[in-house]
């Protein structure tokens, strides 16, 4: 099994409640995801408890059967609308992919 942790920084944004909006979006997108692409295994979306911190916003955890699975996912149009969204909204991203 193949588990995908992606970490998100937001950019900033001129009132709190637009962060929150736009990290409930992108929550909702991504686990919107599931059921819907075959290859994804496990969903879950976790928010930084704290608005606005020097940490990360948002962290996303899947699981994938194989490292082709997760690159089917990358390619698949439903979560390509997710990436094209966070693109408008993300500044920073960190990512680790590992066998467990």
């Amino acid at each position: 099994m193949i588990k995908h942790i992606v970490l998100f920084k937001l950019r900033e944004f001129a009132a709190d409640a637009e962060k929150t909006a736009a990290l409930n979006k992108m929550k909702e997108m991504l686990l919107a995801l599931d059921g819907v692409i075959e290859e994804l295994k496990f969903i879950e979306v976790g928010l930084n408890h704290e608005l606005n911190s020097a940490n990360y916003d948002l962290c996303l955890t899947t699981h994938f059967n194989s490292m082709d699975d997760l690159k089917a996912y990358a390619i698949h149009p439903e979560h390509v609308k997710v990436v094209d969204y966070v693109k408008t909204i993300a500044e920073q991203r960190a990512c680790v992919d590992y066998e467990y």
